[in-house]
């Protein structure tokens, strides 16, 4: 990738010079962590939730299945954020940096779930070969996201130039994908497309959350505008984003008692009505980003929200270990001794935290790239003549 800043100006703002914008986002990746939260609680709850509490899990999950569109509007928010100005785009160092980030992790994490999951499963060594390239293609488990992120990958470098070539217009190209997006949605939910495009295959075709993926793009075009407007309407983003969850609440209750039989299917994560929630929701946790990271916090809360920034990826790639771990310690029956919800959130923190604590050990070795998508923390001596180590990572 090529960056050349010398008599050439930015296609978006003429009067600002080109320039790389690599400098960390740090309320951006702040969203990180939190989203993760949200994800390990989505598993927790499929895994330990006792039976008889479906109702009010499926309802939970209703709010939680955002993160999926959270994690996607995040990485084409700092994807695109980090190309927005380069006016020269080489492919092949883009896809080196892509496979290695993505890639890689992706492929190591996967064969790490076949064999953890491999005692469970009867069959020749032939079909558990072909059980692994099942996995490798679909994704194992949470690991399909990497498989969304890696087909955006692939098209990004068009979507760049279709919002280059629509500046000036971005608020028609958001709209026009806003409307495609329930569209699509609304033919998934009612069982019209094939069924390809429905169900387990839908969470793993990009065209599920092309409006995610462009608003990403479009926010990153535009992020001083959009940062700007949503700190000055807190309270109507907030509201907002409240009453569009006891809409997507109601919908669910009112589907689940069979009300009316155009409601379409309850445990469906692709509906329509969650729409303005996601968008809402994901507004809401970059105002919480923002909170995070101001010089108003104290400096053991930025410090700890840097710390899960840099983990989040680990944190995604390595939960099912620990949970799983939890299940085979028949975690479960402890709902036996306290209510549900107090436990699950329990199991939320515990899970959270040893992830985090993978993560920042595998971050100090060889295998740092391979299984967290980092460069390798290392020491270096540190500035302020204690001769204390003071340690430094690059991020991907």
């Amino acid at each position: 990738m090529t960056v050349t800043v010398t008599g050439t100006e930015s296609p978006l703002e003429p009067a600002i010079p080109v320039s790389g914008t690599r400098k960390r986002l740090d309320h951006v990746d702040a969203m990180r962590p939190v989203k993760q939260f949200g994800v390990v609680s989505t598993h927790t709850l499929l895994f330990f939730a006792p039976v008889g509490t479906g109702l009010s899990v499926g309802a939970a999950l209703q709010l939680l299945h955002v993160t999926r569109e959270a994690f996607l509007f995040i990485s084409a928010c700092m994807i695109a954020y980090s190309f927005r100005d380069v006016l020269h785009f080489e492919l092949r160092p883009y896809w080196r940096r892509r496979f290695t980030s993505v890639g890689i992790p992706y492929l190591c994490w996967t064969l790490i779930y076949f064999l953890i999951t491999l005692h469970g499963t009867t069959g020749s060594v032939a079909w558990r070969l072909d059980h692994l390239a099942y996995l490798v293609g679909t994704g194992y488990y949470q690991l399909y996201f990497l498989v969304v992120l890696l087909e955006f990958y692939a098209v990004f470098p068009l979507l760049l130039l279709l919002l280059r070539r629509t500046v000036g217009h971005h608020g028609l190209l958001l709209a026009a994908s806003a409307v495609l997006q329930v569209l699509v949605v609304s033919l998934m939910h009612w069982g019209v497309l094939p069924h390809w495009m429905r169900g387990f295959w839908a969470t793993r075709e990009v065209t599920s959350y092309q409006f995610y993926l462009i608003g990403g793009m479009v926010v990153a075009f535009h992020l001083d505008e959009v940062h700007r407007w949503l700190r000055a309407h807190v309270r109507l983003v907030l509201g907002l984003t409240l009453a569009s969850a006891a809409l997507a609440e109601g919908w669910y209750y009112l589907a689940v008692y069979h009300v009316a039989s155009w409601l379409g299917s309850s445990s469906d994560p692709f509906q329509p009505v969650v729409i303005p929630w996601n968008v809402g929701a994901i507004a809401s946790i970059y105002l919480l980003g923002v909170w995070l990271v101001a010089h108003q916090r104290s400096p053991r809360t930025r410090a700890l929200t840097t710390m899960g920034s840099d983990d989040s990826y680990g944190v995604y790639l390595s939960q099912l270990v620990f949970i799983t771990a939890l299940g085979w310690c028949g975690w479960r029956h402890l709902n036996a001794y306290m209510p549900w919800p107090i436990l699950s959130l329990i199991t939320v923190v515990i899970v959270f935290t040893a992830c985090v604590v993978l993560t920042e050990f595998l971050a100090r070795t060889a295998l740092a790239k391979a299984l967290t998508g980092r460069s390798r923390i290392v020491a270096k001596p540190s500035d302020d003549g204690t001769g204390r180590p003071s340690v430094t990572a690059a991020r991907t």
